[in-house]
């Protein structure tokens, strides 16, 4: 059994390995990277099956034996150090996004203090208007492009133009305050990431006065 774990690793007391997952996956620009690998994946498992991979990503005859490259090898270790923090960290964000807009009336998953499998805050929203005015807000607070104002468009694998607020460090870090949305009902949003706790507070102020503001026009 093979297992993609973007989003997922850190956040459950057991990884798919433990529960009998063969080869497990994911991407280092997500929580295992900590915000800090600039690219790269990683494969884990039973060790006869990720030599095979590692034959087949490199060549055979080499396969582990190659490992990390371009120089990324400090880095990537430096992010799997910071990566329990900053997991942690993103779940409190998320947990405050979730409080705070079902007090304000809307349907999140998970709740609050609920049980999660992953670093994603689903908030339905329930109009494109407010879907705009969301990623604007969080656009805003971002520490990249933040004067930028989020457009939808087309994005390979969707049926439907995508609207998306992100301004990483690292491009296309997921890890990092982000959030997407396909422009169809109920009109949800999906936070992820967060690296530090008061950024996501900040991020899920920003993104509240902005629908907030919408609503009264």
């Amino acid at each position: 059994m093979l297992v993609d774990n973007c989003y997922g690793e850190l956040v459950e007391e057991r990884e798919p390995g433990r529960t009998g997952a063969d080869l497990v996956m994911g991407s280092l620009i997500k929580n295992l990277g900590g915000s800090v690998a600039p690219a790269g994946g990683y494969v884990a498992g039973r060790a006869d099956l990720v030599e095979r991979v590692a034959a087949q990503l490199y060549a055979p005859g080499l396969g582990s034996a190659v490992g990390p490259w371009l120089g990324y090898a400090r880095t990537l270790i430096q992010g799997l150090f910071f990566a329990p923090l900053i997991v942690e960290q993103c779940l409190r964000g998320l947990n405050f996004f979730a409080a705070l807009f079902e007090e304000l009336g809307y349907v999140v998953e998970p709740r609050a203090g609920a049980r999660r499998t992953d670093i994603v805050q689903a908030i339905r929203l329930g109009s494109p208007g407010l879907l705009t005015s969301f990623a604007a807000g969080l656009q805003a607070a971002l520490p990249v492009n933040a004067r930028f104002r989020p457009e939808p468009g087309p994005v390979p694998g969707y049926a439907d133009p995508v609207l998306m607020s992100s301004g990483a460090f690292v491009s296309g870090s997921t890890l990092e305050l982000s959030c997407d949305a396909p422009l169809r009902p109920p009109f949800e949003v999906y936070v992820q990431g967060g690296v530090s706790v008061a950024h996501a507070y900040l991020g899920a102020l920003f993104a509240a006065r902005a629908i907030e503001q919408c609503d009264r026009r």
